[in-house]
């Protein structure tokens, strides 16, 4: 495993237990920004990242019983917490790194992501195995339950102008990794940039 991949771990493994009660309210808004996929029953969806599976809920609402619904986090206690809350029922969990997905190239429809971005480690390579198995014309949700100012706040420190998820860095980091963004909010109550699977 590399030390990134061992930091991420290292980070989210001390915070799983209390993942959930810490940010007990992030339930609408999560249900909000899934809306704004516009999946269709049947459809298939990654939660990319998914930790304690907020956002698996009502990925399975959007895509009903015949849609297909899997969470991939690199991080074994944040699939242990998603399996206490009974989220396992709403999705297939997959103990994976998001950069090396063991999925089909074109295999799915749309990945969520939320609070993903900042901790991959090589953005454009990870953001290009997302495409890579996503079919053309697909979507893609980077999601944040607050804006970047909120979160820069909530840890302390200002905000940058190096912020990948600052719409002049994260435009073209997509668009050379497959995707064109097409819509993007940075609000206090939420980030959502959605981006289209180019092809």
């Amino acid at each position: 495993m590399s030390d990134d991949q061992t930091r991420v771990q290292e980070f989210f493994a001390a915070r799983a237990a209390d993942w959930d009660t810490r940010f007990p309210d992030d339930g609408p808004a999560y249900a909000a920004a899934v809306a704004e996929l516009g999946l269709r029953a049947g459809d298939r969806v990654l939660d990319a990242g998914c930790g304690t599976g907020r956002a698996l809920p009502p990925l399975r609402a959007a895509v009903g019983p015949s849609g297909v619904v899997l969470g991939a986090d690199l991080t074994p206690a944040m699939l242990r917490e998603a399996v206490r809350a009974g989220r396992d029922r709403d999705g297939t969990l997959l103990l994976t790194d998001v950069a090396a997905l063991p999925l089909r190239a074109g295999s799915l429809d749309a990945v969520f992501g939320a609070g993903l971005i900042s901790h991959l480690p090589n953005p454009a390579e990870d953001l290009r195995e997302l495409a890579r198995v996503v079919r053309p014309g697909g979507v893609l949700a980077l999601f944040h339950p607050i804006g970047r100012a909120a979160l820069a706040a909530r840890h302390g420190r200002p905000l940058t102008p190096d912020d990948l998820r600052a719409e002049p860095n994260l435009r073209p980091l997509l668009a050379g990794s497959g995707w064109r963004l097409t819509s993007y909010v940075d609000e206090d109550t939420r980030f959502l940039a959605l981006a289209v699977r180019e092809g």
